[in-house]
């Protein structure tokens, strides 16, 4: 079958046999999204199997049946050659990547191809490439954000990209495309191919944001573009470095020869500004308590820079006493006075040979009281895992080192240290309790980490980029497994949500109509036992067969004609009726295998009664008898509207909390306190708007409750809900620095 157009992306840009060298920053990326897309391919392809096997389960005839278990086998066969294929062609995409063109050129060509080149093709031809299409559009709409940070940091690091010719091999254009061209060596028809590229939608274009958002974050741990700021075409040289070719690889450090990109230096131009204006407050304070400057005072040999980072060097990296092997988390997070740990290594340099005493240079002297904030704001942080907060805690005097002696760890987001301490954070915000640590992987890594730093770290800040590079991969490891187990656990709830709702819409239904008549017990039993099946199935398939208004139908007309008809138009059309009725409920019957033992004896019996029904008053009392009296209505008025009162109330309670819940994104980790005095960490996973269902899961992936948006709400009225602050750990801190000083201040 020609698919020139389902492959038209990569066959009209890739060269033959090109085999450009991959870019350094993007080597890492390029072996993450090719992993990554390999996992979810493999969830796509076992839905393939479960849809086709289901398919032919269902089948009408042999032939239909025949058709999908060959698919299934011809699958089954080359699954894996065309798993390699994909995975080769999206390596390929990153050796050579087309050229993405920017957003009104994507539209220009979406627009082309719907109208002009498919009408070239033929109908199943057609039929694909409209499903690509939509595949394409949907997912570019729903990342356009991470794709054009994405485009525009990949379009700095490749060579011979521009603004104008820009470049992005993650494009879904040029992935879905790969897809595309690896599974033309399936031998299989229109149907079969449209289930692979809805599962191909499903499982692996809908998930392609974590390995976006990895890929931006990547880069910007190289220093490509760090904070990016979008103006439109007449912002866009914001974005470029001054060479205008290649990112910083050193991550912007003095002494690279590629010049810092705009954004960074707009970044680095406001942190610096947040420090100078926390030295000035700071200096306010001293000036306010009349300390005179140090540097006039000739008794005073004034100790910083280099002299004080070698004093630090000798100082231990745990307070005294404190063990640096075991459970580094046992315990509580204890805060070390780090002002007076470097007066008691001034008081032991002694004074000089000209009798000046040692004291702090104000500059150094703020630094160690910023460091001391900034851990009491951490070691106070309702947001941090308890875990988390204890290990971080072990890292004060660490850290001072590093302030004292690159004092950028406050300028410069992308500082080593910084980035480290954050990178810890964020990953422990879903511990829940400390007695997962012994089976847990990661508090493992982190452990490990902050007993390389105590144990290992010199004065030489690049071990903490060491680490904070095995850290990230280890990340990215691990959370490619938890998306996976979190997108089936996902999937699982959404069909159990949805089958829960039929049920109960079932029931409800059955129950106020058969509640209305008496009905002899064979009739009762074939629809409360029988075809509550089929209109179950109905009503779950109701979105593609529309069946489900015409199953309730048969239960109208069954309860019709066993009632009496005296009038001939009626018993014209109870005549008219019973055999399509019968007939309906024969096939739906068969069709969910119920008792087929004893079907034909139920349907004998089912005719009776309606002959019965036909040939006499003999259900006349049924028509008679008034409707069985509704127990609420016995409840006197009065107490209603006080009911009423009350859930007004209630309702009113919790508004301003119903809106909080709403504003919960996906993705965001909350905690739960129990009445026991427990609690327990989890993220929001799915919202399920047609049960009203909020879905948690664990850092794993696994379910851990269900709420509704109500519940949720009087959840957090009572607190005991809380939404975590998710931004980065250091930021967060400075913040909360600024704003006591000020407060102190004012």
């Amino acid at each position: 079958m020609n698919k020139q157009s389902g492959i038209h992306y990569l066959r009209e840009h890739r060269e033959a046999g090109s085999s450009n060298p991959v870019p350094a920053q993007v080597v890492r990326i390029r072996d993450t999204v090719v992993a990554g897309l390999g996992d979810l391919l493999q969830g796509a392809f076992d839905a393939v199997d479960d849809s086709l096997f289901e398919l032919a389960n269902n089948a009408r005839s042999n032939n239909e049946q025949n058709r999908y278990f060959e698919a299934m086998r011809e699958i089954r066969i080359k699954r894996k050659g065309v798993e390699r294929h994909f995975q080769n062609a999206v390596a390929q995409l990153f050796a050579d990547p087309p050229q993405s063109g920017s957003v009104a050129a994507d539209e220009s060509l979406a627009s082309q191809t719907n109208s002009d080149s498919l009408s070239l093709v033929g109908d199943d031809d057609l039929e694909e490439q409209v499903a690509l299409n939509a595949m394409i559009t949907k997912s570019k709409v729903h990342f356009q954000g991470p794709l054009l940070q994405l485009q525009t940091r990949f379009s700095v690091v490749y060579p011979g990209a521009s603004d104008e010719a820009p470049v992005n091999p993650m494009a879904p254009e040029h992935l879905c495309s790969a897809f595309v061209e690896a599974i033309q060596a399936l031998e299989i028809q229109i149907r079969e191919r449209l289930i692979l590229l809805k599962q191909f939608d499903r499982y692996v274009v809908s998930n392609l944001g974590m390995l976006l958002d990895e890929a931006n974050r990547i880069l910007i741990q190289a220093g490509v573009i760090p904070n990016f700021r979008y103006h439109g075409k007449a912002g866009k040289q914001q974005n470029k470095t001054a060479s205008g070719s290649h990112a910083d690889e050193t991550g912007g450090n003095a002494g690279s020869t590629t010049g810092p990109t705009v954004a960074e230096s707009q970044q680095g131009h406001h942190e610096g500004a947040m420090f100078d204006q926390i030295r000035q407050m700071l200096a306010l304070q001293r000036a306010n308590a009349g300390i005179p400057p140090r540097a006039s005072d000739p008794n005073i040999h004034v100790v910083g820079g280099a002299e004080l980072a070698s004093l630090l060097g000798s100082l231990p990296q745990h307070p005294p006493g404190e063990q640096i092997s075991g459970n580094l988390s046992a315990g509580e997070p204890v805060m070390v006075d780090l002002h007076q740990v470097v007066q008691q290594l001034l008081a032991q340099a002694g004074t000089t040979s000209d009798g000046k005493k040692p004291a702090l240079a104000e500059m150094d002297e703020d630094l160690i009281n910023l460091v001391s904030m900034l851990f009491e704001f951490i070691l106070d942080d309702y947001n941090l895992s308890a875990p988390v907060q204890v290990l971080i805690s072990r890292l004060q005097i660490p850290i001072l080192k590093v302030v004292i002696k690159d004092k950028s760890f406050f300028s410069k987001a992308t500082h080593p240290a910084r980035r480290l301490l954050n990178s810890l954070a964020r990953a422990g915000i879903g511990w829940s309790e400390s007695d997962e640590k012994t089976r847990d992987k990661l508090y493992e890594q982190i452990h490990a980490i902050v007993v390389r730093i105590l144990n290992e770290f010199d004065g030489d800040v690049t071990l903490f980029e060491t680490l904070g590079e095995e850290f990230e991969q280890f990340l990215a490891r691990e959370n490619r497994k938890s998306s996976l187990v979190e997108q089936r656990t996902r999937e699982s709830e959404r069909g159990r949500i949805k089958s829960q709702k039929a049920q109960e819409t079932v029931d409800q239904l059955l129950q106020k109509k058969l509640a209305r008549y008496k009905l002899q017990e064979p009739v009762r039993n074939i629809l409360i036992n029988g075809w509550s099946r089929v209109m179950f199935l109905a009503y779950l398939r109701d979105d593609v067969e529309h069946r489900w208004l015409q199953t309730v139908r048969v239960v109208d007309d069954l309860i019709w004609c066993l009632h009496p008809h005296q009038e001939d138009e009626e018993r014209d059309q109870w005549v008219r009726v019973v055999p399509g009725l019968l007939k309906s409920l024969r096939a739906g019957l068969e069709e969910v295998s119920y008792n087929s033992s004893k079907l034909d004896e139920m349907m004998a019996d089912l005719k009776h009664e309606l002959t019965e029904a036909f040939r006499a008053n003999a259900l006349a009392e049924a028509m008679e008898d008034s409707p069985e009296p509704d127990p609420e209505e016995d409840i006197p008025t009065a107490h209603q509207t006080a009911v009423e009162r009350q859930q007004e109330l209630e309702d009113a309670a919790i508004a301003e909390y119903v809106a909080q819940i709403d504003a919960i994104e996906i993705g965001n980790w909350v905690e739960f306190n129990l009445v026991n005095g427990a609690s327990f960490r989890c993220k929001l996973s799915a919202i399920i708007e047609e049960a009203d269902c909020f879905v948690f899961v664990n850092r794993m992936g696994l379910k851990v409750i269900e709420k509704t948006r109500t519940d949720l709400a009087h959840e957090m009225r009572r607190g005991r809900l809380t939404v975590l602050e998710q931004g980065a750990l250091i930021d967060r801190a400075l913040d909360a620095v600024v704003g006591s000083l000020r407060s102190k201040a004012g």
